[in-house]
């Protein structure tokens, strides 16, 4: 399937490629468009206002895409936590990397070439995050 997202990708658009490549949609293939222009009618739009796989109740896209797709595992809800801290405004911030995952992501967007390169960098970071959040018991 074509996934589309918005151009310059950061924290919450790189995990979430991620997490559509490793839980959802293996075979995925990504689209960066402009902010506001319009997009294939059969390819799936992601963190872009106003459609499913975007910000609601104040969380992310990905915590959207764990939501809409009944992903139990417990890392992943805690992935989506850190990139509602790093992403979205929160009454309280309690994840301690969000800060540290949100700069890396920055980063990552400044020293690719394009967003595709991006996104395929932004998968070793997030491998590393879910290994360690793995390891270590993703309740904490």
């Amino acid at each position: 399937m074509q996934w589309v997202t918005w151009e310059n990708v950061g924290v919450d658009r790189i995990g979430c490629a991620w997490l559509i490549l490793r839980e959802i949609d293996p075979k995925a293939k990504f689209v960066f468009i402009p902010r506001g222009a319009a997009w294939a009618a059969d390819a799936q739009p992601f963190d872009i206002p106003g459609v499913r796989f975007s910000h609601h109740g104040g969380h992310c896209s990905f915590h959207a895409l764990v939501h809409e797709h009944k992903l139990s595992d417990p890392t992943l809800h805690r992935i989506a936590r850190i990139i509602d801290e790093a992403d979205t405004v929160q009454p309280v911030n309690i994840e301690r990397v969000a800060p540290g995952l949100d700069l890396l992501c920055e980063g990552l967007r400044r020293i690719s070439p394009d967003d595709a390169t991006a996104l395929e960098r932004g998968r070793l970071l997030y491998d590393a995050l879910y290994s360690m959040l793995a390891e270590k018991g993703s309740a904490s």
